[in-house]
C-alpha cells in the first residue's frame, strides 16, 4: 500500500511541474501545437449544432 502511495505522489509531483512548466509560459512557440492543445482550443460552433430556420410568415 505504502509502495502505490509513493508511485501515486511521484505521479502528482510530475503533474504539478509540468503543470507550473506550461503556466510560466515561455513566450511564443515556434512550430505546431500538440494535438491536445488544438482540440482544446476550438472555435465555432460544437459539432451537431445547426442554424435553425424560422419559419416563414406570410
Amino acid at each position: 500500500m505504502l509502495a502505490e502511495l509513493r508511485a501515486e505522489r511521484e505521479q502528482v509531483e510530475q503533474t504539478i511541474m509540468a503543470l507550473e512548466h506550461l503556466a510560466r509560459g515561455q513566450g511564443k512557440r515556434r512550430g505546431r501545437p500538440p494535438n491536445w492543445m488544438t482540440e482544446a482550443k476550438r472555435r465555432g460552433r460544437p459539432p451537431g449544432s445547426k442554424n435553425k430556420l424560422k419559419e416563414r410568415q406570410e
